[in-house]
């Protein structure tokens, strides 16, 4: 009997596990890596036997980005038979199909609207007529003296004939007689209730193969963005360092839970974008009308191109809670609430915790002491242009839940000081800080610890490790700061020469006074702001402490109780280029009128003005010499209109007699001034050569 029943549980096991080849199992997700442009990188990972299905779930959203990225490895031999998902065809499309003219979103006119000609029977009260459904028309009617209300009345024709109208009122109910219809109607009915639920969307992957095997599945998804908020906590001891935490809040909005998963955060944003692939496509085809005489043969053409439980997050075994310290920090275990629960803990939540090294006195640790105890929950790695945080222990967050998980335990170097700059009306407290974490710091929010109690808030940019960075909090009550700006213009203070050309060099000088007055009782480091601005320069002997994109940075100590004074001077340099070729009389009378050159560039500018007005001399009496021959062309040209004009007068051959001397004349006078035209072109090309050399050969570099 006994082996009988061993062989009974033998069979039904081994019915089982053949069962179990063609059941389809969930493959939950290992591995989730978040990127700051709004999308995850996902890996499943689980094991299949022989030829079975997994399934994962997903939502509309996801499915697009899903479609363009899934990499699906079977890593044992197996092969990967098939990937399926419950394709859902836009609702307006599964419209189309029915006989009814009806959209999305309908009204009760519009419904009655498109029964028009369908059998119906109308009851309003004790009168029951049945016919033909003729239209639904709104009419305004007289509810009192000067009152309208508008109101849908139904017209139908009835078996008999008759026009029947009826007010649609409460009283009034209208039957569908049209069997076929009515199952149109709840078809219509159907569409619409189902159009709510097609937000979930299933995955199926079929993998075929022989026995036990590993199956390997990633895509991205779009995801919300992970953010970064830091706390920045101030030691009491004068000879410790700031300690810095991190913290990243992580949405899960996915199809699933994520139970379990390494969990990794990038800080940068690869390229990606969104593509409707999980949509059916339509195309719009162009409608074209039969000939009405010709007749159809047939044709080929070319192919188309074309209630939920509460979230949790668990890293490493649970503990219990230690009793609450001062400033809010739980000695021994930070305690985060996850989820839709406030930040205070419900019954029902789960504590994320890391544990801390164990106090050595027996009483409760300070808070300062319980930070410090502190270790980082995350690995940081350099990706190229992006930076990755990989937490050490697994997490668990449940769907459409977050969490708040802790990436950066470290120290800092710092300085606390107070910052005042031009676009502040305030001066700022501000830390000075330099990232000494090893760690590229994420963009966020954070806040500033200090005697266990909040002192202020503000924002980060990313911070790479060793950059130094101003962070400010909160406003310095203690420090004023007056500041005053005296703008002077000073003459010529440099010139040159070289090539013909003669550069002038003048300048702005800024004298920008900040007078910085402390009533605090303890020293303080004031950090004042000064506006690089282009084209100005800081003068000789003004250097500041650190020179940011915008701005200079100086550091002013000031004793309590005491006002302080910061001297800035900058000089903004003017250059004015002039063409020694086009210096006149007045311009070098003026110039040394005002002492900007001195006797012996007076005497050699001179010297070029007059070779200027050598060759404007000779210019002149070329211009002459043209205008003389261009009178004797056209008396020339007078004379021959007029020796045409004589052929066959009776005073024709004494006046071809005159008219040919006076051209003789002409002509001897034209070779004369073209003579001298060629004359005065070589003299003023000499002249022209002479002032080249002479505006090569000045030169000057010197202060005035």
């Amino acid at each position: 009997m006994g082996r009988r029943l061993l062989a009974i549980v033998m069979v039904f096991t081994a019915l089982l596990a053949n069962a179990a080849d063609t059941t389809t199992e969930k493959l939950p997700v290992r591995r989730v890596v978040l990127y700051k442009n709004g999308v995850g990188y996902f890996e499943h990972t689980g094991h299949v036997h022989g030829t079975q299905e997994l399934k994962i779930d997903f939502t509309s959203a996801q499915l697009n980005d899903v479609l363009k990225s899934l990499t699906v490895l079977d890593l044992n031999g197996g092969k990967i038979s098939g990937v399926g998902y419950n394709s859902v065809a836009p609702i307006a499309e599964q419209l189309k199909s029915l006989r009814l003219p009806l959209g999305e979103s309908t009204t009760l006119a519009a419904f009655l609207g498109a029964l028009r000609g369908t059998r119906v029977q109308v009851h309003n009260g004790a009168v029951l007529v049945s016919g033909r459904l003729l239209s639904v028309e709104e009419k305004t009617i007289r509810s009192g003296k000067d009152e309208t209300i508008k109101q849908l009345e139904l017209s139908l024709v009835a078996d008999t004939g008759e026009l029947r109208t009826f007010p649609l009122t409460s009283a009034l109910s209208v039957r569908v007689a049209d069997h076929d219809l009515n199952e149109e109607i709840t078809k219509y009915l159907s569409l619409i209730s189902s159009a709510r639920d097609q937000d979930l969307r299933q995955m199926t992957i079929a993998s075929a193969g022989l026995g036990e095997r590993s199956l390997f599945v990633s895509y991205i998804s779009e995801v919300p963005v992970w953010k970064s908020t830091y706390r920045i906590l101030l030691p009491t001891k004068a000879d410790a360092q700031p300690l810095l935490q991190g913290w990243a809040i992580v949405d899960n909005t996915v199809g699933e839970d994520w139970k379990d998963v390494e969990l990794s955060l990038v800080a940068g944003a690869p390229q990606s974008f969104i593509q409707e692939l999980s949509q059916p496509l339509y195309t719009r085809r162009p409608v074209i009308a039969l000939p009405e005489t010709a007749m159809l043969t047939p044709q080929t053409h070319e192919g188309t191109l074309n209630e939920p439980e509460p979230a949790k997050v668990m890293m490493g075994p649970a503990a219990p809670s230690p009793a609450p310290l001062p400033g809010g920090i739980a000695g021994g275990v930070v305690g985060g609430v996850i989820g839709g629960e406030a930040m205070g803990m419900s019954s029902k939540a789960d504590r994320f915790r890391v544990l801390a090294k164990p106090a050595a006195e027996p009483e409760s640790p300070t808070a300062e002491e319980a930070a410090e105890a502190m270790e980082a929950e995350a690995s940081g790695q350099e990706l190229g242009d992006l930076f990755q945080y990989n937490l050490k222990e697994k997490v668990t967050i449940l769907k459409n839940h977050s969490a708040l998980v802790p990436i950066i335990s470290s120290h800092i170097k710092a300085e606390k000081v107070t910052l005042w700059s031009a676009s502040s009306e305030r001066p700022l407290r501000a830390l000075w800080i330099t990232n000494s974490s090893g760690l590229t710091l994420d963009g966020g929010t954070f806040n500033v610890i200090e005697s266990n109690a909040f002192a202020g808030e503000g924002l980060i940019d990313p911070l790479k490790p060793d950059e130094r960075r101003l962070l400010s909090y909160a406003v310095d009550q203690a420090v004023r700061v007056d500041h005053k700006d005296d703008v002077e213009a000073r003459p010529v203070t440099h010139i040159k020469i070289a090539r013909g050309v003669m550069v002038q060099t003048s300048e702005q000088r800024d004298h920008q006074l900040y007078t910085i007055r402390s009533t605090d009782t303890q020293v303080r480091d004031v950090v004042i702001e000064h506006p690089v601005r282009a084209g100005w320069k800081l003068s000789d002997g003004v250097k500041p402490e650190e020179t940011a994109a915008s701005s200079y940075r100086f550091r002013v100590k000031i004793e309590p109780g005491k006002t302080a004074e910061l001297k800035v001077d900058e000089v903004h340099p003017l250059e004015s280029r002039i063409a020694l070729s086009s210096v006149t009389d007045n311009q070098i009378k003026l110039w040394f009128n005002d002492r900007v050159i001195k006797p012996e560039l007076e005497q050699a500018l001179r010297k070029i003005v007059q070779q200027k007005n050598e060759i404007a001399g000779f210019e002149s009496q070329m211009q002459t010499r043209q205008t003389q021959i261009n009178n004797i062309n056209q008396d020339q040209q007078r004379l021959r209109e007029n020796m045409k004009a004589l052929k066959g007068s009776v005073e024709e051959k004494a006046l071809l007699q005159r008219y040919t001397r006076e051209l003789n004349d002409q002509e001897d006078k034209l070779q004369a001034v073209r003579t001298e035209m060629e004359n005065l072109a070589v003299k003023r090309a000499e002249s022209q050569a002479q002032l080249n050399q002479m505006l090569q050969d000045l030169k000057l570099d010197e202060a005035i």
